[in-house]
């Protein structure tokens, strides 16, 4: 069965073991990957990943160009990483750079309010998602019970602020937040991925939550380097679905984010 990995963290060589670090003290965990380009594309082969949705976060707004640099050429050199833009709160032409980011041949954007220091739903954000929606997908971490920027109520609100906005919800909607996600999200126009969450729910609640919330909105996603891609792979295979659930949520719903076909 073919597998996207709808959810994974990449850096330059120079600064992934200082970066993995960084994001390994942000949670309190040890880190399984490297957060190189060579070792995720290792990881993939590993687990049988046919392509991956490659990101990074930019942590302050003189970031954001050297970020997207980054991604894009990685995703220009190999064909099995699917590359998304950042953004930060004060970069200051959002526009110019949403237009530069397309033709470099990024697929979409991805932010982490929590990382960030920004509320999901503040007013710069909002102007970013206004210039997207309809256009490019979005992913969007959310959920921390230790921070306010990302809950799920905010969540809510850039749902119904931008109804055409394409958003995966990430880590079921609220990591660390499940059932305040459920509460706020169940009846959303949201995908969500399961990336860095069945590693705390186990498989019922994870089987639970993905029927509750329905198999054509979950994507597949490791959170590459914080898990090992070949080890999410065979969580999520423990879990209690059918084929063609599995089939959804590992390929075709994430056809569906980007809005194109993903070859492999």
């Amino acid at each position: 069965m073919r597998i996207v990995d709808a959810h994974c963290h990449i850096y330059p060589d120079k600064i992934a073991a200082k970066a993995v670090e960084s994001v390994g003290r942000f949670y309190g965990l040890e880190m399984r990957g490297e957060g190189s380009v060579t070792n995720l594309l290792a990881s993939q082969k590993q687990a049988g990943i046919t392509a991956s949705l490659v990101h990074s976060v930019a942590l302050r707004a003189g970031n954001v160009q050297s970020i997207n640099d980054f991604i894009a050429e990685q995703a220009r050199l190999h064909p099995s990483l699917i590359g998304f833009a950042t953004m930060h709160q004060d970069f200051e032409d959002v526009e110019a750079e949403v237009e530069r980011c397309v033709a470099l041949g990024l697929k979409g954007f991805k932010l982490h309010p929590d990382s960030q220091g920004v509320d999901a739903d503040d007013p710069r954000l909002m102007r970013l998602y206004g210039i997207i929606e309809g256009r490019l997908p979005l992913i969007l971490h959310c959920g921390d019970y230790r921070w306010d920027n990302s809950h799920p109520r905010r969540i809510k609100e850039i749902l119904h602020s931008f109804p055409r906005l394409v958003l995966n919800a990430a880590h079921f909607g609220g990591w660390s937040l499940y059932d305040l996600a459920v509460e706020y999200l169940e009846d959303e126009n949201c995908f969500m991925d399961l990336s860095s969450a069945s590693v705390y729910l186990g498989p019922r609640r994870t089987t639970e939550l993905i029927r509750l919330y329905g198999a054509d909105r979950i994507l597949f996603g490791s959170d590459y380097p914080m898990w090992s891609p070949a080890e999410e792979v065979e969580r999520f295979m423990g879990n209690d679905l059918s084929d063609a659930e599995r089939e959804q949520i590992c390929w075709h719903n994430a056809e569906r984010f980007i809005g194109e076909k993903i070859e492999g």
